[in-house]
């Protein structure tokens, strides 16, 4: 099928977004409150619901408008085109007030859903693939473990086939949106007698099922938006497998590439933007120091810097394939830039930041400074990016292995 002519089709995307949206709001005209500048939602529930409802209500009419999952193929759901079209409409969709995500909407539109589109069956995909990315049902990520975090091939989780079912034991942690979710896409470990990566496989899990509970996790911030899950004789059809038994590390490689496409990606707004640091610097009227402008000169390179290389990784990937590791570049300069970001606002705040005065703007900073740190954690630390990026974008000589054995045979398993 010929693609569409990129001139045309940017001018029927401007013409549906004035049609759906509100222009955006400039940083100078608006009075930030902590969640604008939160990296992390932390909302009391019934606020969380209402913002999902207004998540999911766009998420539905972009689905409706074909605009969604838009590199997919075809033949699993999307709409076929380039990343040069993706690309585009998020350059068109920054300009208008787009309703601030979440990390469930993101989990569940850019990762769940393209995986189940990818490994899932025709039935599996038409049944739950089009529901997540059109939102009908939210997903959460059931990946991380309290003692398989970073090494992620590690974990314990089990899964044992019984007749039509499998029976899953285990714990997961750091898990967004878990309380919300109606599915969670699951790692378990279904045959210990393999090297750790081949003994693996995804499930969809109903959150709902007897045996899952949830937990909230009290961040320093105050907020609860991440959860543990424990998971005790939870019954899982087979046919809620995704993919093949064994095959689901490379579920979860997929999953985490689109994960670190996500979180560096400038789609959804994660903490203050330069914007928001310039526009703070000119309201405290300290934009005529001349080390206050370097500082501010440095973000913005930084920011560009980062825009820059997301929209060439973007254009660089395959139409409908799936991110590789230069998405890991993405996800490290947006975690340092968010870092770098809110130290300038603390600077700039000085003792303002640490109680609120009353000034319009500024104690909410401290959500950025709270949740910036737990960013260079999310979608793979910092440490395991520049491993990925040394390895595999550099091509340099990988860390010495010791594990390339049995997971039943290593050191406390």
């Amino acid at each position: 099928m010929p693609q569409p002519n990129v001139d045309e089709w940017r001018g029927a995307v401007r013409q549906w977004l004035a049609a759906t949206l509100e222009p955006r709001r400039t940083a100078e005209t608006t009075a930030h409150t902590a969640a604008d500048l939160a990296v992390f939602h932390n909302l009391p529930d019934e606020e969380e619901r209402r913002l999902l409802d207004r998540c999911r209500a766009y998420q539905r009419a972009r689905h409706e408008a074909g605009y969604q999952a838009l590199t997919l193929p075809q033949e699993n759901g999307g709409q076929g085109l380039t990343a040069a079209h993706a690309a585009l409409f998020a350059q068109e969709e920054s300009a208008f007030d787009v309703p601030p995500s979440t990390e469930l909407i993101s989990v569940t539109v850019r990762l769940v859903a393209m995986s189940v589109s990818l490994f899932g069956t025709p039935e599996q995909r038409e049944t739950y693939a089009r529901a997540f990315l059109r939102t009908d049902l939210l997903a959460c990520q059931l990946f991380s473990e309290p003692g398989a975090g970073s090494d992620l091939a590690a974990l314990r989780t089990r899964a044992r086939q019984d007749g039509e079912e499998w029976v899953i034991d285990g714990q997961k942690v750091w898990t967004s949106g878990a309380q919300f979710a109606e599915y969670g896409l699951l790692l378990a470990r279904t045959d210990p007698d393999v090297v750790k990566q081949a003994g693996i496989t995804a499930f969809l899990v109903p959150m709902d099922s007897p045996g899952v509970e949830i937990r909230p996790i009290r961040q320093m911030s105050g907020g609860a938006s991440f959860n543990e899950v424990f998971l005790s004789g939870v019954r899982v059809p087979d046919g809620l497998r995704i993919g093949r038994p064994g095959q689901g590390w490379e579920v979860a490689n997929a999953t985490l590439a689109f994960e670190r496409t996500a979180s560096g990606s400038g789609n959804r707004r994660k903490g203050g933007t330069f914007d928001d640091v310039l526009a703070l610097a000119r309201s405290l009227n300290r934009t005529g120091d001349p080390l206050v402008r370097q500082q501010l000169a440095d973000l913005y390179v930084r920011s560009a810097l980062r825009a820059a290389t997301v929209d060439r990784v973007a254009r660089a990937s395959a139409a409908g394939g799936r991110p590789g590791p230069e998405a890991s570049l993405t996800k490290l300069m947006a975690s340092d830039l968010l870092t770098r970001t809110g130290q300038l606002a603390a600077e700039l705040m000085g003792a303002r930041i640490s109680a609120d005065t009353g000034e319009p703007g500024t104690f909410a900073w401290t959500e950025h400074l709270l949740g910036a740190p737990g960013y260079r954690l999310a979608g793979g630390t910092d440490q395991i990016q520049r491993n990925l990026i040394g390895e595999r974008v550099l091509k340099l000589p990988g860390e010495p292995r010791v594990d390339k054995v049995p997971f039943s045979e290593l050191s406390g398993n």
